[in-house]
């Protein structure tokens, strides 16, 4: 039998995270710089790229070994998160900025660590994604910031000093993708058994 083929190296589509663009609490945007760094140095691997967002209808997601996580396990409550995938055959990587996990980590052990299983958690709590396209995401989403405002007018959080990322045709349009209304928005909806078995492939598997 001949020997198995090595796999070539991943790409390293993104820099060190410590030199990212990255703003606290502002995780779309940092994903939208993220997936700009890939057009940028990797243009043809942007189409292997995608962007999720976790939420839920409660917007009240579970997510453990986050930074700003509490305690040992580090975890967080969510309204919403946003990550990168990049998935260039059967491997794929998550990159997230907001992670105590290296940068990027494999996906299986991202979502064992990050999200375990909706079976330790209430079912108001259980994480979906909404999985959409890079390339759509650079050219669709915009913000104009305005849920970070408080009522008088001040920040809740510092916002990013790069410019406003809007599209031309709408200045905020946050909500169509924290959405989980499969019905409404870009991409598609999963749950966390949808999402894993749309990004997880058994090595060797012909699936």
């Amino acid at each position: 039998m001949a020997a198995e083929q090595k796999k070539t190296p991943l790409v390293a589509v993104l820099p060190a995270a410590a030199v990212c663009p990255y703003s606290s609490c502002y995780c779309e945007e940092n994903v939208w710089q993220l997936c700009n760094l890939v057009q940028q140095n990797h243009p043809s691997e942007l189409s292997r790229c995608h962007v999720v967002f976790v939420s839920n209808e409660s917007r009240m997601v579970p997510l453990w070994r986050q930074k700003a996580g509490r305690e040992e396990e580090k975890l967080v409550f969510w309204d919403y998160h946003v990550v990168m995938l990049y998935q260039p055959d059967e491997r794929c990587v998550v990159y997230d900025l907001d992670s105590q996990l290296p940068f990027p980590t494999y996906f299986q052990k991202y979502v064992t660590e990050t999200f375990r299983t909706d079976q330790i958690v209430k079912p108001s709590y259980f994480r979906f994604f909404r999985v959409i396209p890079a390339t759509v995401y650079l050219q669709t989403f915009s913000s104009d910031r305005s849920h970070m405002r408080r009522q008088d007018g001040s920040w809740s959080k510092p916002p990013p000093l790069w410019p406003l990322i809007q599209s031309a045709s709408e200045k905020m349009n946050l909500d169509s993708f924290i959405s989980m209304d499969a019905k409404q928005g870009c991409g598609e909806v999963f749950s966390l058994t949808e999402f894993v078995k749309k990004f997880y492939k058994v090595p060797g598997s012909v699936n």
